[in-house]
């Protein structure tokens, strides 16, 4: 079990490179009070919409959201896309399921209100992406949010994938699991409750997971919607597990998404 823990907690870093041309994009950094200084790619728009913040999931980076920058651009909105702590570009000693990565989200929102303090600001996350947005204190002050695949708590997650793979066997390992988070990680599993934040959340909110997903399941899905109190959607994506729902279902996906945002950006 300690050699699980540690390989779901180790960092991922790599050489992103430069980013694809059509993106418009310049590498950015902000400062986090994760530790390490968060690197992304600013992808600003002579006639913004508004911009988007977009989030990767666990031991994912910013290349993860290219597909999604694209069509967002086309649509009009600026876009800012971020390694968290501890992977890609940016460093960090350990991937901390939405703990440190939550103090990297609200450095990237703070880039984005810099830059355009009138600007409206959106947020995709996904997995890990929505779960730092939500644990981030205070609360982000952004104008919608969209959330792909969150769990509501760490004990759930933890307990979906043991019992993926070890079925009844890995329910009972999971407390084994979850004991190393305070010594390797410094947090504890009660500080990794997304589903005790959302109810802060203000803003519109599109929470969305796939219909097949077995790691954050249809009914941890509707724990979260039915906790949230502000304005918002619910949507399963037909047929897809817990992979990348805009490839999944680019077309609609695109829609639903750009429908959702549309109301931040007529709001202005």
């Amino acid at each position: 079990m300690f050699a699980i823990g540690w390989a779901l907690a180790a960092p991922v870093q790599t050489h992103i490179g430069k980013p694809p041309e059509d993106l418009g994009a310049r590498p950015v950094e902000s400062k986090s009070n994760s530790g390490p200084a968060v690197h992304g790619w600013w992808c600003p728009t002579t006639t913004s919409r508004g911009a988007v913040l977009l989030l990767p999931g666990i031991r994912a980076n910013r290349l993860s959201m290219v597909d999604r920058a694209r069509f967002l651009r086309r649509a009009g909105y600026s876009v800012l896309l971020i390694d968290f702590q501890a992977t890609g570009e940016t460093k960090g000693d350990h991937i901390t399921f939405g703990w440190k990565e939550s103090r990297d989200a609200l450095a990237a929102v703070n880039f984005v209100h810099d830059v355009d303090p009138q600007d409206h600001v959106a947020i995709i996350g996904s997995s890990l992406g929505g779960v730092a947005t939500l644990l981030a204190t205070p609360p982000l002050k952004v104008d919608a949010l969209v959330l792909e695949a969150v769990y509501p708590t760490i004990e759930i997650a933890t307990r979906n994938r043991m019992e993926n793979y070890l079925g009844a066997f890995g329910r009972m390992l999971t407390p084994l699991l979850l004991g190393q988070l305070q010594l390797r990680l410094g947090v504890s599993a009660s500080q990794l409750r997304p589903v005790d934040h959302i109810a802060d959340v203000d803003c519109p909110v599109l929470i969305m997971s796939g219909e097949n997903d077995r790691n954050t399941r249809t009914a941890d899905t509707q724990i979260l919607f039915e906790r949230a109190r502000s304005r918002k959607q619910l949507w399963l994506v037909p047929k897809a597990g817990h992979v990348d729902l805009h490839r999944a279902a680019r077309q609609e996906y695109e829609t639903r998404v750009l429908a959702f945002l549309g109301q931040m950006a007529e709001s202005r």
